[in-house]
Parts: structure tokens; C-alpha cells; sequence
């Protein structure tokens, strides 16, 4: 049975204390096929769920009795400083989820120190968010050629980001069993500032195959990263890379880092567990090599884990959109508040002060 959303909130109620409260207060302010499509995974959806359980698998093992007054979650990443490893993933068409769409959430990442990374496919202009702000990145869905790809980025380096996020998991969109099912649909007329929702196709000839000679001939190899690497002077990074080999590549490919991430089990459903991905290719890459997580975070001893088992740093997807879509940049600023609170507060009681003293013996149960 349909429901009319309830309009966004202007204030925070007092029962709102949590990630999972947020997600329950979400779905009232969203219709039922934009929910669909938020909640939603690629075919059995095994790794979403999996992505959530595996935080479960991990047991923290704490210290007690150290000083910790000179305590801080401040880190350094590409030469760039950061209060807090708490950082927004990027998630396009916005607008779906708030009228201020992406504005909204650039506004709660500065306001609470978060690292916000811009999609392609925003609603808002790349121009619009504020100039001055450094922790501000752009990442490139690839455009199907070099030459419009290209012009993203160096709008991307004309208005101050600062980092360059290139995703490579996604070539051809997941098979996704509930969008269908809920019949998604952007609206009609949802302005995409910076690209069309959907690339152009090479035209088929006969006896072509409408997959491999279709979005896979425009898709990126190894070769068009490489030559991105020369044609931008931001730090180029990879997200979606799970395979040890592939972040391999990536370094002798002039990668500066990568983002170890299912696309939070919306594309290829039963693909590895980022967190064992993490752990895999932790081993292959030198031990300053910025790796960031992405994938099932809820709490903040989740960012904890991912950070023991050797993410720089962390990205939120789902979470900061249920406070979005409930109040807006007021409850994308609660979100990141409530896990950067529950993350602090996890340090403390686990004996670390900074950042780099989360080191994979604090945790036991590694799943490997």
C-alpha cells in the first residue's frame, strides 16, 4: 500500500540516538520506491547483509591504565590534514532524498570536519559547494571517453578539490531484483549539473554482443588510469578495488590510493567482504599506502575495526543519507556527530590516543 512521505524535520527529537534509529525514521520520510532503491543491493543482496555481519565477527581487546589526555582522531592522508577519519561516500542523485540534496550534506561535512566526496551524477553544481573548504573531493564516474572524463576533473581542480576518487567496480550496473520490483525511476527533469544519467552507447552492428560490445567498450582499463595519472595533479584513487593483484596494478599504475569497497553490495551481489578484501590487500601494499574503507558502518567501533585491520580512513554511505532524508544538513551533522562521538568514546576505553595506535592487535577474531 502507498504512503505519502512525511516532510523533512527541522529539529532533532530526542529519540533519534543512534545509526539504526536514524534508518527507522528515514524510511517515514521517503516514498516506498526511492526506499527501495536506497535499502536496496544487487540480486540475493548476501553482501549487504554481509557487510553489516561481519563487524559482528570482530572482538575488541582493550588496554587499560594509559594516559590518554594528549588523545586526538586528527590523521594525515596525501598531504592533507583531517579531524577525524569519518569521511561521506559518494552518492549521486541526492535531490531524491532532500530538496537540498548535495548542498545539504556539504554543509553538515564542513560544519563537523567530515571529508565529503562529490559524485558525478550530483544535483548540485560542483561549483556551488564552498571554494574555500579543502576537505572536499570529486569522484569520476567514467564518461566513456578520455576527453569528457578529462573535463570533469580539471573543472574538479578549477574549484579547490582536492583529491580525485575514480570508481572502477561499476562498469555495468548491478543486477538489482528489488529496484525493479519497486519500479524505480529518477524523476522527470532531475537536473544532472555535470553529466547525463545515462552515457551514450556505442551503436551495435550486427551480430555484436549487447554487454561486451556495449557499456564494456567504453568502460576504463588500466591504461586510461594511467593516463588520467598525467593528465591531473590531484592524487588519483581508486574505489572498488578488492583483488590484491588489482592493488598492485594500481601503484605501478601511479595510483595514490585506494578505496576497498562492494559498492556496498549494490553491484556484484557475493563479492568479497571489504573488510577481508582490506586485510588481503593490507599485505600486498607498503605500510604508508592510504587504503580507506567502505562498507557497513554503523557505529563507531565499527570505523575503529575497519581502521585495526588497516583503512587510513572510512567512508559512510547509507547512514549520513537516512539523516538527509530526515532533517537535512541538521541530520547529516547528527549522523557524523553520533558515530565520531561513539568513535572517540571507543578509543578511549580501548587505550588508544591517536589514530595510528589502532593496530590490528587490538581487535581478536580477524576474519581473514
Amino acid at each position: 500500500m502507498s504512503r505519502e512521505p512525511m516532510a523533512p524535520l527541522t529539529q532533532i527529537p530526542a529519540y533519534l540516538q543512534t545509526i539504526a534509529d536514524y534508518e527507522v525514521e528515514a524510511e517515514k520520510h521517503l516514498s516506498s520506491m526511492v526506499w527501495n532503491y536506497l535499502q536496496g543491493g544487487s540480486m540475493d543482496e548476501v553482501s549487504v547483509r554481509d557487510n553489516l555481519q561481519q563487524f559482528q565477527d570482530i572482538q575488541l581487546l582493550p588496554r587499560m591504565l594509559k594516559d590518554l589526555t594528549q588523545g586526538s582522531t586528527e590523521l594525515e592522508m596525501f598531504g592533507q590534514k583531517f579531524p577525524h577519519p569519518i569521511f561521506l561516500a559518494p552518492i549521486g542523485h541526492q535531490q531524491q532524498f532532500h530538496p537540498e540534496a548535495e548542498a545539504a550534506s556539504a554543509l553538515a561535512a564542513e560544519v563537523m570536519g567530515s571529508n565529503m566526496i562529490l559524485s558525478t551524477f550530483t544535483n548540485t553544481d560542483m561549483r556551488a559547494l564552498k571554494q574555500d573548504n579543502p576537505r572536499k573531493w570529486f569522484q569520476l564516474y567514467w564518461q566513456g571517453n578520455r576527453e569528457k572524463s578529462l573535463a570533469l576533473v580539471k573543472m574538479a581542480e578549477a574549484h579547490n578539490y582536492t583529491a580525485l576518487v575514480i570508481t572502477v567496480d561499476s562498469p555495468h550496473t548491478g543486477i538489482r531484483d528489488r529496484e525493479r520490483r519497486a519500479f524505480f525511476h529518477l524523476p522527470e527533469g532531475m537536473q544532472h549539473p555535470h553529466t547525463p544519467t545515462h552515457i551514450p552507447l556505442p551503436e551495435l552492428k550486427e551480430g555484436d554482443h549487447p554487454v561486451f560490445n556495449g557499456l564494456m567498450k567504453i568502460a576504463p582499463t588500466w591504461e586510461d588510469i594511467a593516463w588520467m595519472v598525467q593528465q591531473t595533479h590531484l592524487p588519483v584513487i581508486l574505489k572498488g578495488i578488492v583483488h590484491p593483484q588489482d592493488a598492485q596494478l594500481a601503484i605501478q599504475h601511479g595510483v595514490k590510493g585506494l578505496i576497498i569497497s562492494n559498492h556496498g553490495g549494490r553491484v556484484l551481489d557475493t563479492c568479497i567482504s571489504p573488510l577481508i578484501a582490506l586485510q588481503l590487500i593490507k599485505k600486498v601494499v607498503p605500510a604508508d599506502f592510504p587504503l580507506l574503507y567502505d562498507g557497513g558502518i554503523r557505529r563507531g567501533s565499527d570505523v575503529f575495526k575497519a581502521i585495526a585491520l588497516g583503512a587510513s580512513a572510512v567512508l559512510i554511505g547509507r547512514p549520513y543519507i537516512y539523516g538527509l532524508a530526515t532533517a537535512g544538513a541538521l541530520g547529516v551533522a547528527h549522523v557524523i556527530k553520533i558515530l565520531k562521538e561513539e568513535f572517540e568514546i571507543t578509543m578511549a576505553l580501548m587505550g588508544t590516543a591517536t589514530v595510528a595506535e589502532i593496530q590490528p592487535g587490538c581487535v581478536l577474531n580477524r576474519i581473514e
